[in-house]
């Protein structure tokens, strides 16, 4: 008697230190959790209240299945009950470790999770051949592990083979329960498996979903921000050079320093709209309306403007893209170049069109940088092209200035994936 009781009680101590692991374990989850609950709070979101991450916890009442064997060996039913003991505790310390590895990919997919499962196998044949009975349970058991542990194409094969080989020791056992061992075994494997791989599932889903709103709000966050710095830098550029007008004008010429001072007012009131726009997320551009009004800011800044165009019509996506093109390099020359002269050159073929603005100016600007191409509007301007299979190319020009050459195809489906780009609608 007073050997089972030191197995029972070895057995218990072994118990108690994996139990103390698997709490140390879940401790830590329901604080992880915790704390995405209140960033979530924080950041104003409502949780969904998907509960806690699954741990080997939910795996721990099935050891009850094993209570029948573990009432045999304190009833002294076992014959050699330190073998059964030492068994028993080996049996319930490799399912625990097995447990609570299985709900993280990395450690469920490492060397030493796979080497447990299979010391598992061997200590459940062992007892099942040696004891049969009760003991048969721990089959079951073993195909619970395996199906936590084993997923993808791999698993259907385990689970047939595990309850083929658990119904042939039972049947060798005890020939009465080889089916009942066999059937219970395949089904705890394959159920298992399944609510776990849809828990899984669950949450990447949900893990992704967050992610695509996360990267949505950022698209939408560089949108608004290139697209307030296309407008004001541009509109604010105009403002400050009429006003410069005006002010020269003013003293002998009033009539002159009128009519600036009524374009700035204009380009005011055409710049809330835009920004309303921009904000709604509805505006779309136009190289007819951003063609004046380069002539206009240019003639403003004493900047003779010249504008040739040739070729076929644009379609309206690329009318908008090369819009957005004339602007900055027009405000850039009307900031930086001192230039006497800009020319803006648009030409049409049947696969792509070019737009060119050169100026002759010597000024130098932070858009003007020694290699590749610099500054924000210019960097904007870059990805909208590129998004459509164009290019931005920025640069010294050999006969002296600046030069800013964009192109982009003619066909308008290959401009479809970027029409958000250009006319941004609200998600």
């Amino acid at each position: 008697m007073s050997s089972r009781i030191g197995a029972w009680w070895r057995q218990a101590l072994g118990q108690a230190e994996g139990w103390q692991v698997a709490r140390a374990q879940w401790k830590k989850d329901m604080e992880r959790f915790k704390a995405q609950q209140r960033t979530a709070r924080k950041k104003g979101q409502v949780p969904e209240h998907p509960g806690p991450p699954p741990t080997g916890f939910a795996l721990m009442p099935w050891l009850l299945m094993g209570m029948g064997s573990f009432s045999n060996l304190l009833q002294g039913k076992t014959p050699n009950p330190w073998i059964g003991g030492l068994g028993l505790l080996a049996f319930n310390s490799l399912y625990v470790y097995v447990a609570f590895r299985a709900f993280h990919k990395e450690k469920r997919e490492e060397t030493s999770t796979r080497v447990a499962l299979l010391l598992m196998a061997l200590v459940t044949t062992g007892l099942a051949i040696g004891y049969g009975g009760n003991w048969l349970m721990f089959f079951p058991l073993l195909g619970l592990a395996t199906g936590a542990t084993v997923r993808g194409p791999w698993l259907g094969r385990a689970g047939i083979l595990l309850s083929t080989f658990a119904g042939t020791v039972s049947g060798f056992r005890d020939g009465e329960d080889a089916v009942t061992i066999a059937y219970g075994t395949f089904l705890s494997t394959m159920v298992t498996a399944a609510i776990l791989s849809l828990s899984e599932a669950v949450r990447d889903l949900r893990a992704a979903r967050e992610e695509l709103a996360r990267q949505a709000v950022e698209k939408e966050r560089l949108r608004f921000s290139r697209d307030l710095h296309d407008l004001l830098g541009h509109t604010l550029s105009v403002i400050v050079v009429k006003s410069e007008a005006a002010r020269r004008l003013a003293p002998r010429d009033m009539t002159a320093a009128l009519a600036q001072i009524g374009d700035i007012e204009s380009v005011g009131r055409q710049a809330l709209t835009e920004i309303r726009e921009a904000v709604t997320g509805y505006r779309e551009g136009s190289l007819a309306t951003e063609l004046t009004r380069a002539r206009s800011a240019l003639s403003a800044a004493s900047i003779e403007p010249v504008v040739r165009q040739s070729g076929t019509p644009l379609a309206p996506q690329t009318e908008a893209l090369l819009g957005w093109v004339v602007r900055e390099a027009v405000t850039n020359v009307v900031r930086h170049s001192d230039a006497a002269r800009c020319e803006i050159t648009i030409e049409s073929g049947t696969e792509q069109a070019r737009l060119t603005v050169t100026d002759n100016g010597t000024g130098k600007a932070v858009t003007r940088p020694a290699e590749g191409i610099g500054g924000t509007g210019l960097k904007g301007l870059t990805e909208r092209l590129a998004a459509a299979g164009g290019s931005l190319r920025a640069g010294p020009s050999p006969r002296g200035g600046f030069t800013v050459t964009a192109e982009l195809p003619m066909e308008p489906a290959e401009l479809a994936a970027v029409g958000a780009a250009t006319a941004p609608r609200v998600s």
